[in-house]
């Protein structure tokens, strides 16, 4: 349902601190003034707040990091609203995510893995506080729904196949070591960044009874079936959305929404347009449904928008046509008179509330998503009977908390960085507005000033591209910029042209047409930051990632004004780029519109190879060694082009890491800050050398 996005050695220290600044702090034993490495390891966030129907508590699950593996935990934890008591649902010693509440409140259903084994879904007695699995299950459950009688809970799950098989090898003798035998693949859809080579097998839904017992699976075929799900309101059927037409893996935007009957696993096709409708959510009556979905115009581009049916299907009517933003989870009010969601306007995330006439109405401001490392906008939400909205909130100095609105009143209910930040300070994150060169358009930025920043000074600026193409930033906390602006340095990040958040003309200025004018957009952003006074234009450096990473290598491409660059998960030819991503049914079809083969110059035109002749700035490239996005091969070909002309390059790879997992190590994503920031260092004052002529 979601659309297609591109997002994303020598040791390197973990501490990212200015060369030649004063290590006062570090020479004795008090503790570390400034953001430094490590303390990716003490980051908290807040994540998947579940309100209680009556209002009363909200489940979250809470994000730590474990210095000793290395890894994220994931634990789920209560609140009382009432007194602002905290308490462990769940250990920290496995991983335990997606709460939902029983209809009664009574009771909590989750999904836990210890270390090593398989996902699978519990259910905790609050008053008693016994926990019970209720299944043994094959593969990891997904999109957990309880029925409204409370009796039985849905998911999805893959139901694992036999793979393809051509001819055989000969009878092994009995004790040899033979080598593994051949993988044959034959799937449209066969890998998935963050999951590597797909097992034989589809996703299907399931339903079990709360109480335990042997899940019944409920739809089947050559199919994949998709959450989150929805009971109707008499427990008789699921809703869910999937492609369910043969051939589907070669059309990934289409998708419709389904009602399966729990009674005899009959499936029922409610939606018959050309694009994706999905997140069915059945109105407390069973009279309605609300979704999202758009008419496919084969662009880069659309707003996911909210509509209303029937039960059965007809009677649809779009409710945000005059909303020019993207919105999505919906969730209905206990009246059934209007339906939240949530959608970023200009980088910042909302929720509202949007009554069946179309009137739309802000009550939550300020969400936070749960991606650290870079100012993404994003967040999540829930809702209880009485309209009480539990949120995750942040800000530029604040990773997502949990927060609940009542009407007017917000109140935050958690800080779980406080320790970490005690004592510590800080960059700023500040708007910065900014007109592009180009047309005049107003272009969203926001500049980062450095700890115990002095106006009256000269800085290094870098900077700092999202990608997506299609995503925003926003005033969001950003560990990349808070380590770049510890280490001294100026950060400025912005929403060019291509951004969403902005309506579907912003967006599609990059349609067929990606890099383009978003260049003007960018270096329009650093003059009004060089503007401000205080950043040296003699110590300019970029960097970005996935498609950010693109940009940084048609930057450097189309001019030499800054000292060095660093090219995180980019996109160097999208000939190559197209036919080996993992989302190659999608990027030529929507992004191209014809196929290399068909239109060979159309994609040299738009690939940052073809400026590679004028290279001249320093740059370094880095990847994860299992990205499937943006594979490794994209990266190897640049820098391995850049070594031909004798440009100054070097090439950092993250062992294990994917495309979207590039910072999901905390130690790898401390040690990736850090390379960046001591290549940028290595050319601080010298001028970029000329590169060597092609052979040579």
């Amino acid at each position: 349902m979601r659309q297609f996005l591109l997002f994303s050695v020598a040791a390197v220290a973990l501490t990212c601190a200015a060369p030649g600044q004063a290590a006062s702090s570090q020479a004795t034993d008090a503790p570390p003034r400034l953001f430094e490495g490590r303390d990716l390891f003490g980051l908290r966030y807040a994540s998947q707040p579940e309100i209680r129907p009556d209002g009363a508590v909200v489940a979250y699950v809470r994000v730590t990091n474990d210095i000793m593996t290395d890894r994220a935990r994931r634990a789920i934890w209560t609140i009382d609203l009432k007194t602002g008591a905290q308490t462990p649902v769940t250990g920290d010693e496995g991983s335990s995510f997606a709460p939902r509440w029983s209809p009664d409140g009574a009771r909590l259903a989750y999904v836990a893995a210890a270390p090593g084994a398989s996902p699978q879904i519990f259910v905790r007695w609050m008053a008693s506080g016994q926990t019970a699995r209720v299944a043994t299950l094959e593969s990891a459950p997904a999109s957990i729904a309880w029925s409204p009688d409370g009796r039985s809970i849905a998911f999805t799950m893959q139901t694992p196949a036999e793979g393809e098989k051509l001819g055989s090898a000969p009878a092994k003798p009995e004790g040899a070591k033979w080598a593994d035998p051949l993988k044959v693949i034959s799937k449209v859809i066969y890998r998935a960044d963050g999951e590597g080579y797909l097992k034989p097998g589809r996703n299907h839904v399931f339903v079990v009874s709360a109480d335990g017992g042997a899940p019944r699976q409920l739809t089947f075929g050559a199919y994949d079936d998709e959450g989150p799900l929805s009971w109707s309101a008499d427990g008789r059927a699921i809703l869910f959305s999937g492609n369910r037409v043969a051939d589907a893996e070669r059309d990934p935007q289409e998708s419709e929404i389904y009602s399966v009957s729990v009674a005899d696993g009959a499936v029922t096709a409610l939606t018959h347009r050309k694009g994706p409708d999905g997140s069915p959510a059945v109105s407390p009556d069973g009279g309605k449904i609300a979704y999202v979905g758009f008419d496919d115009h084969y662009r880069g581009y659309e707003n996911r928008r909210l509509y209303v049916m029937d039960r059965d299907g007809g009677g649809a009517r779009v409710l945000t046509a005059a909303l020019d933003r993207s919105v999505e989870d919906p969730r209905w009010s206990a009246d059934g008179r209007s339906i939240y969601i949530s959608y970023a306007d200009k980088g910042a995330t909302k929720v509202a509330r949007v009554s069946l006439d179309g009137k739309i109405e802000t009550v939550a401001e300020g969400l936070a998503g749960g991606g650290l490392d870079r100012p993404y906008s994003g967040g999540e939400f829930s809702v209880s009977k009485s309209g009480a909205v539990a949120f995750t909130q942040g800000a530029p100095d604040q990773p997502p908390d949990l927060a609940v609105a009542r009407g007017r009143e917000v109140t935050r209910l958690t800080r779980l960085n406080d320790d970490l930040f005690a004592g510590k300070t800080l960059a700023k994150v500040q708007p910065l507005p900014t007109v592009s060169s180009f047309d005049k358009k107003p272009i969203d930025a926001w500049i980062v000033t450095p700890p115990g920043f002095d106006p009256s000074r000269k800085y290094p600026l870098i900077l700092e591209i999202h990608g997506g193409p299609f995503a925003s930033y926003g005033p969001m906390f950003a560990s990349d910029n808070q380590l770049y602006a510890a280490a001294g340095y100026v950060v400025v990040y912005a929403n060019p042209r291509g951004s969403t958040s902005y309506g579907e003309a912003f967006a599609n200025e990059i349609d067929r047409n990606y890099p383009s004018h978003d260049y003007d957009d960018l270096m329009s952003v650093v003059d009004a930051a060089i503007a401000k006074g205080f950043v040296d234009p003699d110590r300019l450096y970029v960097t970005g990632g996935s498609g950010g990473g693109a940009l940084t290598a048609w930057i450097v491409g189309k001019t030499n004004r800054f000292r060095a660059a660093a090219a995180q998960k980019p996109v160097i030819d999208w000939a190559s780029q197209v036919l080996t991503t993992d989302g190659y049914t999608f990027m030529a079809k929507y992004w191209f519109g014809k196929m290399p083969w068909e239109d060979p110059q159309a994609y040299w035109a738009r690939s940052p190879l073809s400026l590679v002749g004028a290279v001249t700035t320093p740059t370094l490239v880095v990847v994860g060694e299992e990205d499937y996005r943006t594979p490794v091969s994209e990266s190897e070909q640049y820098y391995q082009a850049l070594q031909l002309r004798g440009v100054p390059t070097a090439l950092v790879k993250v062992p294990g890491a994917s495309h979207g997992g590039l910072a999901n190590r905390p130690s790898q994503s401390a040690a990736k800050a850090s390379a960046i920031l001591a290549w940028f260092e290595r050319y601080k004052t010298a001028a970029p050398p000329a590169a060597a002529a092609p052979g040579r």
